[in-house]
């Protein structure tokens, strides 16, 4: 390895540190052996297959980032400015902005008391004439009460997106995030269970989306159904963007999704032990599961007490090069959007905003590290 090269600080605990499962490197030398590095080649239709074969998915189709699987959604929607977009407040701004750039008004959903997610039960108030779809997000993997959301989708003719970009292999009562809306996005981000450095997936459980949405994703060509023997050429026959990875990128997910038992035991086992070192310890709440959700361990993290305590925590354990970190900003409170939010309060989206931490998660993360962030959480956050 080259000298010049930065070197990792083992005794820093980062919030995230990338893990490498063994042959990332191998299957990127085998796309370059190849010979076609740009997209939809031999390890995106592996990865196509992988997810449509163990979750069940209709259709796959990579993407550069799980904002493109997003904004690919807003347009099969074609969603259009004055139409309403239900969230909720507390997500990632990518939630937002890829119906914000087709011209919809987001109409914010509080969060639940028990959990950060979006409080189903608010729905149906904020549904008008100009709604056209609900997003739920799947926030730290656990899943939003589907049965509720799709049977209010239902009766008012709406369309649902689900926001599952940190809920790989996470569940409904059994059946896989993702599977439920008539469009999904997920994300493989490097801080998500399984990474690319960044990537997404548009899943489309819709057969009425299909045939367009490869279109969109090959820029609005028809060069997917070209390269099929469908037609004799391909042309521009739509709107479209750039959104698939290069050859690259899916080399380096299936790497990480062969591996993907193994990648969840371990943060499966991690987080069980912060739970066990925590529940019930301290001035804070720990997460909360409902009993229809299962749990694919993408993040832990505590609710403090106050804004203040956390900003004392994340402060003296950073003193200890351990490094927690805060998470959303309330949407409807952004400084782009506060101006045009006409909405009601949302109390606990804000509640979430001044008092979430999210605690060192990382595959590799060692025990004696995680005995050590247990007892300083619970040195500083007393009972």
């Amino acid at each position: 390895m080259p000298d010049s090269l930065p070197k990792i600080d083992s005794s820093l605990i980062t919030f995230n540190r990338p893990h490498l499962c063994g042959k990332e490197l191998d299957y990127i030398r085998e796309a370059v052996r190849q010979g076609k590095l740009s997209g939809n080649g031999y390890f995106t239709a592996k990865v196509h297959s992988f997810f449509q074969e163990k979750y069940g998915f209709r259709k796959c189709l990579l993407t550069t980032s799980c904002t493109d699987a997003l904004e690919m959604a807003a347009l099969l929607l074609d969603i259009k400015a004055g139409d309403e977009v239900i969230m909720p407040s507390y997500t990632f701004v990518s939630t937002a902005n890829a119906f914000v750039l087709r011209g919809a008004t987001i109409v914010f959903v509080d969060s639940r008391p028990d959990h950060p997610g979006m409080d189903e039960s608010q729905i149906e108030s904020l549904i008008t004439e100009r709604t056209r779809a609900i997003v739920p997000v799947h926030y730290a993997g656990v899943a939003c009460d589907m049965d509720v959301i799709m049977e209010v989708a239902g009766r008012h003719n709406l369309f649902v997106v689900e926001d599952a970009a940190q809920a790989i292999d996470s569940y409904y009562k059994g059946k896989p995030l993702g599977s439920f809306g008539h469009l999904s996005a997920f994300s493989f981000h490097e801080t998500k269970n399984v990474i690319a450095g960044e990537g997404g997936m548009l899943v489309v459980n819709d057969e009425r989306f299909m045939r367009r949405a490869e279109i969109l994703w090959e820029k609005g060509t028809n060069r997917s159904a070209f390269w099929r023997g469908e037609v004799d050429k391909y042309s521009w026959v739509d709107v479209g963007s750039s959104f698939l990875p290069s050859e690259l990128t899916a080399a380096f997910l299936f790497a990480q999704l062969e591996n993907i038992e193994q990648i969840q035991k371990r943060r499966l086992e991690i987080w069980n032990r912060y739970m066990a070192g925590l529940k019930d310890g301290g001035s804070y709440r720990t997460p909360e599961l409902p009993s229809y959700a299962a749990n694919n361990a993408h993040m832990f993290y505590l609710v403090c007490a106050s804004a203040e305590d956390r900003v004392r925590l994340i402060e003296e354990m950073k003193k200890s090069n351990i490094h927690p970190v805060f998470h959303y900003l309330s949407l409807h409170k952004s400084v782009y959007y506060q101006p045009r939010y006409k909405g009601r309060e949302l109390p606990f989206s804000d509640l979430y905003s001044d008092r979430l931490v999210r605690l060192p998660f990382y595959f590799d993360l060692e025990e004696t590290a995680i005995a050590d962030i247990i007892s300083r959480v619970k040195l500083l956050l007393p009972k």
